[in-house]
């Protein structure tokens, strides 16, 4: 299979900024183009919750069977990116579809600190 040579170089061109940034940055000037990440996905999820429950009473769950959670009316949920607590919120509906709303962002300083 043959490159064509404009499109890795059009492919090289957003590493090339990312790295070009970062030198800048670590030399001490520059900002770091943060656009060449922007359109990167990520899974954010919400935890109402935990429950451990043992397999002889997780098989004995049907329709209308109620899981004891860990946590108490009020608390706010836990907003996680890739796995990661990124905030806190309280669930809202906006359109008949929930939502959250987030109350306390968790500093990046903090998720750093809680990864030691």
């Amino acid at each position: 299979m043959n490159a064509n040579p404009a499109d890795v170089e059009a492919q090289a061109a957003p590493l090339n900024d990312l790295q070009a940034g970062a030198a800048a940055s670590a030399a001490g000037g520059g900002d770091i183009n943060l656009e060449v990440v922007l359109d990167i996905p990520v899974t954010l999820s919400m935890e109402v919750g935990r429950s451990r429950i043992s397999i002889r009473n997780l098989l004995q769950l049907n329709q209308g069977s109620v899981v004891e959670l860990e946590r108490s009316t009020g608390e706010p949920l836990d907003v996680y990116v890739n796995g990661t607590l990124v905030a806190h919120g309280e669930v809202v509906v906006i359109n008949e579809k929930f939502g959250i709303r987030m109350t306390d962002v968790i500093s990046p300083a903090e998720r750093i600190r809680k990864l030691k």
